[in-house]
């Protein structure tokens, strides 16, 4: 999939949060996409990418944010708010979120 095939509220509550912080990390967000073969699993995809990046060191935060990684305070802090925001997502009928298309 695409990331135009994500709900308003998605592609809002994911990428634009992680685009206030670094465009590097919504590239990976971004990428992401192309693995997933629904909102539903790019939802649960995108939640490991979290807990994946949390739970590496400072040399791999530095390898995945090529060279240019973001305060580790602020990015906890754009984390906690995907999160907050995956949880309003997913409290949505998918019939009632928002589609592009």
């Amino acid at each position: 999939m695409d990331t135009d095939d994500l709900s308003r509220e998605t592609y809002d509550g994911i990428l634009m949060e992680a685009e206030r912080l670094t465009h590097d990390l919504t590239l990976h967000f971004g990428v992401l996409a192309s693995d997933c073969k629904d909102e539903f699993d790019y939802i649960e995809k995108a939640k490991l990418l979290i807990k994946e990046i949390r739970d590496s060191d400072d040399e791999d935060l530095y390898d995945i944010f090529w060279g240019n990684p973001p305060d580790k305070k602020e990015l906890y802090r754009t984390f906690d708010n995907i999160l907050k925001n995956i949880e309003e997502v997913e409290a949505i009928p998918i019939e009632k979120r928002k589609f592009d298309f």
